[in-house]
């Protein structure tokens, strides 16, 4: 059917009409092009996460198996459709290939994942910052984004999602330094995180979290304390902690949605492995990397050198504690490097056995005799 002068600009209203941030025509064009059961919480959520555009981000906690990966898909597929495409996911080493097939198949969203070894291409054909691209959602992990901290932070990132975002529930202590540098790199943007589990041990936790996305949520960690973990058993702390977190945090239950969501049943299966040589290789590396000198052990040397050097009596022992201590920093550094080129080395040789075994699964067939006919000429 050709199209009309008429439809031609009803089409053009929809695609650039502006809708309230929490409601559902906000998302009409990411449903529109979808390949994706959803389901109405994670709706919600995906609405929950652009309900206050001054925020500087949210926190989606639903419990296991809800789909926050779908949710993150909605937001992130929207901000496509709105041409803001400088998107960063951030997630742990072992889990980028997935999501960068999840958008893929389910969104029809292009992805790039970044490590040493496609970073180094990039930079080899000429990107003078391979991060900043609005070709590709950008994927990489905690540690490569840590690395590459001067160049993350100068990309103008439109959203950053950060996945299994836990490992950050610590980062108001002086000990996590990679959740520290990335609260740095990453203050001025729009963040998503995820977790299953926002709060484990302590009140803390829930403040690291909350914290990391804007740190005037509740302020220091002496003010957090007084307000909040000295009166645990007062229900009208409770209630103002709650209401502290309803425009940051969105959490669902699984029993929320028992009435919607059939959950299967999960069964163990115990299933005989015989390894061949690839997986030899792959378990060699993995036992080489983890018997590598840890890089806390450079940490201290460091220290005790400094430590050497200042109480030196004469110039000569300083000069030589000095050395000493130049000649361990760098040694640390290329132990960093190593690391991560390790890691990135044990992730491709990881995914291509899982490749290689879905294919095998794939072709997988067996012969079962059904029955037998015999015939004969008369």
């Amino acid at each position: 059917m050709p199209l009309t002068d008429y439809h031609a600009q009803y089409f053009a209203h929809e695609l650039t009409k502006r809708c309230s941030s929490d409601k559902l025509e906000k998302l009409a064009s990411t449903f529109a092009g979808a390949r994706v059961d959803l389901n109405p919480h994670q709706v919600e959520a995906a609405l929950f996460a652009f309900r206050s555009p001054l925020s500087k981000g949210a926190l989606l906690a639903d419990e296991v198996g809800l789909g926050k990966t779908i949710e993150a898909g909605l937001v992130i597929a929207q901000k496509w459709a709105e041409r803001k495409r400088r998107i960063l996911v951030v997630t742990p080493a072992s889990l980028r290939k997935q999501w960068l097939l999840e958008l893929k198949d389910k969104f029809f969203l292009p992805g790039k994942i970044l490590e040493t070894k496609s970073y180094n291409k990039a930079k080899k054909d000429g990107s003078y910052n391979p991060f900043d691209d609005t070709e590709h959602i950008i994927f990489c992990s905690y540690q490569f984004a840590r690395n590459k901290a001067g160049e993350v932070e100068s990309t103008q990132w439109d959203l950053v999602v950060i996945d299994e975002a836990h490992r950050l529930r610590n980062v108001y202590k002086s000990s996590n330094k990679i959740a520290k540098k990335l609260r740095e790199i990453l203050q001025k943007r729009n963040k998503l995180l995820l977790t299953a589990t926002p709060l484990q041990n302590s009140l803390l936790e829930l403040y690291g979290l909350v914290s990391f996305i804007d740190e005037l949520t509740f302020g220091d960690v002496k003010s957090f304390k007084e307000q909040f973990t000295g009166r645990q058993g007062s229900s009208d702390v409770f209630e103002t902690l709650k209401r502290r977190l309803k425009p940051i945090c969105h959490r669902t239950l699984r029993r929320q949605v028992d009435a919607y969501v059939s959950f299967t049943a999960r069964l163990p299966l115990l299933e005989k492995f015989d390894p061949d040589d690839s997986k030899e290789v792959l378990y060699e590396l993995v036992s080489d990397y983890l018997q590598r000198d840890n890089i806390k052990d450079f940490d201290r040397q460091i220290r005790e050198a400094k430590r050497a050097a200042t109480g030196a009596l004469d110039l000569q022992a300083k000069l030589v504690g000095q050395k000493r201590v130049r000649e361990l920093e760098r040694s640390r550094t290329q132990r960093r490097r190593s690391l991560f080129e390790a890691q990135d080395d044990v992730d491709a040789r990881r995914d291509n056995i899982i490749d290689d075994m879905e294919k095998q699964l794939e072709q997988k067939s067996e012969l079962e005799r059904l029955f037998t006919i015999r015939w004969s000429l008369v």
